[in-house]
């Protein structure tokens, strides 16, 4: 494990102060679990990005399973970081008391590695589709995947409501993929591929067999 070093994490700051602003007391347990574990691993990170992040070479034809579970915790950078947990922050906050924090726990682990294979499922596909192997070289770290799916499963909880995406109005069903499509736009080089796994696991869950899967295993 190393420390990171350099300059003031500005985006770190104000995490924290976010944080702070809504209150420990505030926030349930899981969702600060996930919180604290993120920022705790962007300071002092398992190994260097190019060692967690997760793709279709590493993860299945060097059989780097570990990258499942080290890639959705690890990020780029302070405003990467910033911006995935705070979005965590108010999603976790939801959810978990919808779901209760056992539930939103199991939830959490697997969206984490499932995503994970889906995502690779789908950069494999786009090797075959357009004959071009550089998309199996392409890695993904960070914990958007996870929460484009809690997004999904938000919008099914909390039906009828309006998203605002990039000032326009939208309903909340058709709100991820309006975002998927917004973020790839702005920021071309975020994960597609990672952003469209978490929507179709939610999906999965919500609409699919997942959740009764999951069930299962459980022994509920």
């Amino acid at each position: 494990m190393q420390r990171r070093q350099g300059r003031v994490n500005a985006g770190l700051l104000l995490l924290l102060y976010q944080i702070s602003q809504v209150g420990l007391q505030n926030i349930p347990s899981v969702t600060l679990g996930v919180l604290a574990l993120n920022i705790f691993l962007f300071l002092n990170p398992v190994r260097p990005l190019p060692e967690v992040c997760i793709s279709v070479n590493e993860g299945f034809y060097r059989r780097n399973w570990q990258r499942l579970l080290l890639s959705p915790v690890h990020h780029a950078d302070d405003w990467h970081l910033y911006y995935n947990m705070i979005s965590m922050l108010w999603k976790g906050i939801m959810l978990e008391k919808k779901l209760k924090s056992i539930w939103f726990a199991y939830i959490i682990a697997v969206f984490s590695v499932l995503i994970g294979v889906v995502y690779m499922v789908l950069e494999f596909m786009l090797v075959k589709i357009l004959d071009d192997p550089s998309y199996e070289m392409n890695c993904a770290v960070g914990f958007s995947g996870v929460l484009f799916a809690l997004k999904v499963l938000n919008n099914h909880y909390n039906p009828g409501r309006v998203s605002s995406v990039l000032g326009l109005q939208i309903p909340s069903k058709y709100a991820c993929w309006v975002e998927l499509v917004a973020i790839h736009l702005i920021s071309p080089g975020t994960s597609f591929a990672g952003h469209l796994a978490g929507i179709l696991v939610g999906l999965m869950y919500t609409m699919g067999p997942l959740k009764k899967i999951m069930k299962a295993c459980a022994g509920i």
